[in-house]
């Protein structure tokens, strides 16, 4: 992990700097941009200290002129999803840590064999861990009619292209069609996203018609400028894993003004020197000034993440976290639980989603910088994935995060310290010896 005092600290007093379609903007113009979004937000330090550190640790820049759309669970991401992939003319890119052969994963393949047909060139990243449990006709259906596809990391070390590395994991879940619109977060193509999750405050874990509650999961749909940064990171893990080239396409088209919104693409990877989306998310904790709002499903926080929760609350700000109250997990699950009595001592506010399975990834700070993307608050996520995420600077988005926020609080139940203090012996020792693993997760 890296050092996150040393690190925030040494970008803290540098200026801020955007760019757009066309490139870098001038000092004067993102000047203004701060401004503006300070007069939004009401005059918070964040910006100073963040938009610095979000533009210089990983090199990415900040990119205005966006257009962000929030998605939550299965059916509403796979609709938007199908219905641009649907319109695609030149080429789709698509990189996924799990995909099963379930009827969500034969509409994906239908879709993509048809497209490729029509010659919009088609192209798969699949983790080979991720998709275990898939049978392998399932891609040889694909690459019968011409798409490339692409293991990551073998499972199978006689089939591997590098070294073989069975821990380092393609956790990512993007989707990039013809270099102008990208989808990513937390949801893989499966089976349990056939339904969505909401509650309405019911605590049962089936849908109104008597089937199982989809997993409760967020993505978000961008498009604009930043899209040739999340598309560079595509063709990235493409090249490091030594795909076939590439088919000849238009990957990188000239891209105008869709929105307002201002981006940041955050790849993450175990060569980088340390994790990008963790250095970021510290900082943003330990700049906050009003609230935090997390939302996790795999929660296996450092001491530095716990420490960054806990001075956060003493300092005055409204810490918030929303996570499963059951797992698919065990092991993170009750290692996760074994920092509550911390955390909750120091004022911060737990809850645990009720019903559906809890899988998504944000977070919300201040009002002005959101996060949504694939990284969990585990060791894994920060040390052996390839993770992706966006974050987003301004008020317009956080509000659709925050409504999203609050509507799954709604169908949580708040963790008392005092009850918490009395569960039994037997929680504890799960508990304690699933933190003992807590790196291993």
């Amino acid at each position: 992990m890296p050092d996150t005092q040393f690190l925030t600290g040494r970008y803290a007093t540098q200026a801020a700097r955007f760019e757009n379609a066309w490139g870098p903007l001038s000092a004067k113009r993102s000047s203004a941009i701060v401004s503006n979004l300070k007069h939004n937000a009401g005059d918070t330090d964040l910006l100073d200290k963040q938009i610095a550190l979000e533009q210089d640790i990983g090199g990415s820049p900040l990119i205005v002129g966006n257009e962000v759309s929030l998605l939550q669970d299965g059916p509403a991401t796979y609709r938007a999803m199908f219905a641009v992939m649907a319109a695609a003319k030149d080429h789709i890119n698509l990189e996924t840590f799990g995909i099963d052969d379930s009827e969500v994963g034969r509409q994906f393949a239908d879709l993509l064999i048809a497209q490729q047909s029509r010659g919009v060139q088609v192209n798969l990243i699949y983790d080979s861990v991720g998709a275990l449990g898939t049978a392998s006709t399932y891609f040889d259906r694909l690459r019968a009619a011409g798409v490339q596809v692409l293991e990551f990391n073998p499972v199978n070390p006689l089939a591997t292209r590098k070294p073989w590395a069975l821990n380092h994991r393609d956790h990512r879940k993007l989707l990039i069609v013809d270099g102008r619109t990208a989808f990513l977060g937390g949801i893989n193509i499966s089976s349990v996203y056939s339904s969505d999750s909401s509650v309405r405050g019911r605590s049962d874990s089936t849908d109104k018609s008597g089937g199982a509650r989809g997993w409760r999961d967020t993505d978000v749909q961008i498009s604009g400028p930043v899209v040739a940064e999340f598309q560079k990171l595509f063709i990235q893990t493409w090249n490091t894993q030594n795909g076939k080239p590439l088919a000849q396409r238009h990957y990188f088209p000239d891209l105008l003004p869709q929105g307002s919104e201002i981006v940041r693409a955050v790849g993450s990877t175990p060569d980088d020197p340390f994790s990008l989306i963790y250095l970021t998310l510290i900082a943003a904790i330990s700049d906050a000034e009003k609230y935090v709002y997390l939302t996790n499903a795999y929660f296996v926080p450092d001491p530095q993440l716990v420490r960054a929760l806990v001075d956060a609350a003493k300092r005055g700000v409204d810490v918030r976290l929303i996570l499963p109250s059951h797992s698919d997990s065990a092991s993170a699950f009750y290692a996760g639980r074994s920092h509550y009595e911390d955390l909750l001592e120091a004022g911060v506010k737990i809850y645990e989603r009720r019903g559906a399975l809890l899988h998504a990834k944000t977070a919300i700070v201040d009002g002005v910088w959101s996060c949504v993307g694939s990284s969990n608050l585990d060791w894994r996520s920060a040390l052996d994935n390839d993770e992706i995420n966006a974050v987003m600077l301004g008020r317009t988005f956080a509000r659709q995060m925050e409504a999203a926020f609050t509507e799954d609080m709604a169908g949580s139940d708040e963790i008392d310290v005092a009850s918490w203090k009395h569960r039994s012996l037997l929680l504890r020792l799960k508990e304690w010896t699933a933190r003992l693993w807590g790196q291993l997760l």
